[in-house]
This record gives structure tokens, sequence and C-alpha cells, in this order.
């Protein structure tokens, strides 16, 4: 079972097909037209060296995996929701601001705005050319339009490509990045799903590639309505493993990083605390880590994320079909939040 999900599903599944199916395309079409303001936004971040990157969803689980990008550039880069920073607001009077979303149309979005319009280094990151975000702040707009499926897919790779737009302006090398989307690779996720079938819950984590095990558990979350939870990797060590056993599953994420190490020694953990345990490493070590293993080229940051987001996103799916019937049609939200 490599895809972990089927077409014979309703309309919902059928939807994250069609948006899985061209995102890569999408997201390689972004990066290239990105780069007159891309180049614009980086200038704004280099000047300042900071930036406060803000999101909602899986717009904000995409700025986290950037976030890890831009501090390894020397930007003290934060990623903060767009509620918390209504809330509790940290100053950005010294600080470049990045606001991603994909509709630009959420409730928190446009309330933001007003604080944000006419800031020289404020920008957005959208899919939706005519959204109020991209009407009012200069924005990068990812290549395909609006996502129509309930959970983001395409979305999440093409502004993470918009992303790496301004961080190759920012010098960062993005080859890896860009053969990786020219050829995505894929792994078999069937002997995960059949791992994690019995699962009550799955908790999700990793070091420095924390946003994207946020990003598949938000997904598993409201795909199959069942509790998931992300943790980085060093904060599961302080206290959650409590929770883990039979009913368990752990999924870890594990690039080529400082971390490596820390990430197989969390499997070894998580195996003996008899939680079913699936591990994606793109480390380059050998060994097999988790219970399953699911082997990728090695790759680091960008590049890494961009090889297992595929896989991962079957992986997420799967696990909702095998849990309810009308996977990706909500039952109690919308695609676009409009209520705080």
């Amino acid at each position: 079972m490599t895809a972990g999900t089927s077409m014979d599903g309703g309309d919902g599944l059928r939807a994250l097909e069609r948006e899985m199916a061209r995102q890569h395309e999408d997201a390689l079409a972004s990066v290239a037209a990105a780069a007159g303001r891309a180049g614009v936004i980086a200038a704004a971040i280099r000047h300042r060296k900071r930036l406060v990157l803000l999101g909602m969803g899986g717009s904000h689980a995409v700025n986290r995996m950037a976030e890890v990008e831009y501090r390894a550039l020397g930007v003290q880069a934060v990623a903060l929701t767009l509620s918390e920073q209504l809330y509790s607001s940290l100053d950005l009077a010294e600080s470049a601001v990045i606001l991603t979303s994909q509709s630009g149309e959420s409730a928190e979005v446009v309330r933001s705005l007003g604080a944000l319009k006419g800031r020289d280094a404020a920008f957005g990151l959208t899919l939706e050319s005519s959204s109020t975000l991209a009407r009012t702040l200069p924005s990068l707009v990812g290549a395909g339009g609006t996502e129509h499926a309930f959970a983001a897919t395409r979305s999440l790779t093409v502004t993470l490509a918009l992303h790496a737009a301004i961080l190759a302006e920012l010098g960062r090398d993005i080859g890896p990045v860009l053969e990786t989307l020219k050829a995505p690779p894929t792994v078999d996720v069937g002997a995960a799903l059949g791992l994690l079938r019995d699962c009550r819950t799955v908790l999700f984590s990793a070091r420095s590639l924390r946003g994207l095990a946020e990003a598949i558990a938000l997904t598993t979350m409201e795909l199959g309505r069942m509790p998931a939870y992300a943790l980085e990797g060093g904060q599961l060590r302080h206290g959650p493993m409590e929770i883990l056993g039979p009913e368990v599953g752990v999924v870890l994420f594990c690039a080529e990083e400082p971390a490596a190490a820390l990430n197989r020694s969390m499997a070894r953990d998580t195996i003996a605390a008899r939680s079913p345990t699936v591990l994606f490493d793109a480390s380059g070590q050998d060994g097999t880590g988790g219970d399953v293993t699911l082997r990728l080229p090695p790759a680091s940051g960008l590049a890494a994320i961009f090889s297992m987001l595929p896989s991962a996103q079957r992986l997420a799916i799967g696990l909702a079909e095998q849990r309810v019937k009308d996977v990706g049609t909500p039952k109690r939200s919308a695609k676009i939040t409009r209520v705080e």
C-alpha cells in the first residue's frame, strides 16, 4: 500500500488527491515567479535581522518549518500564531514581518492587517491573489490558486516554496530543494499504517523538523477526527513520555542534523515503552531506528521536509481512512475560519 489512500473515496478525499497531484509542479512555478518580490522581502529581513512569522493552522506550521532556516542564516526569527499576536502582542517595530495565509481571508488575518498596513517591512505569503491579504500587503502569491480540499496539503508545499525563494535571496543554496521538488522521493507507508492501526492516538515529534511534525499532526486530527499531538523532541523528553504505551503511536522525523542521534535514541525509548514507532529517516545513518523505518535519501533542512511531505501526507490520510468514512469532509470546521 504505497499511497495509503484510495481513489474510490468521497468528494473530500478526491479533492485531497487532486491538490497533492499538482503540489510539486505548483511549488516549482512559485519559486520561479517569486524572485523579484522575494528579493525585496529578503532585503528588509537582511536590514533588520529580525523576523516575525505570523500564521494560523497549517500556515503557522509552514512558518515553523521555515523558522529554522532563517535562524541558520543569522536572522532572529520567531513564528507566532496570529491569535497570540492579537491578544499578547510582540513589539514588531524593529522586525520584518511575514504573514502567511493560504486563503488570505481568515478572521485573524483580516483583523491583523489593520496594524500591519503601511509598514515598509510587512509582507504576505498566500495562494489567492485577490485576497484581503494580497490586496493589503506586498505579497508573494503561490501558483495554482486557492486550495479547495479541507486539510492543507498543496498549500503547505507551495507556501514553503515561497519561503525557499526568500531564503535563496538571503544566500541559502536551494539547489537541493529544487531537485527534490522535481523528483520527490516516495516510500511505501503501508507497513506504517498497519503498525499504527490500533492506536487510539499518535504522537508526532522531531528536532529540526518540528514544524513538519506539527503540520502532519494537524492533518491527522482534521481528517481522522482523532487525538494527535506534536512535540519538539526535547519537550517530549520532559515528562510527556508518561503517555507512551501500546495504544499510543509515535511518528518521528529525522534529517541530516546535529540532533540526528537524539531522534534515534528517542525511537529506541519509545519502542522500549511499547509504543508502535515509525521513523521517517533522511539522516543517512545506518540502522533501522523505528519498528518501521521509512528511509529517504540523506537530506537536511527544507530539502528533507520536501522529501518527506508527500509520504507523510499519505500516512495522515491513511490513518484517517482507517477511522472515518468521509475523509476530507469536515463536520465542525470550514476551509476558511471566519470566526475567532
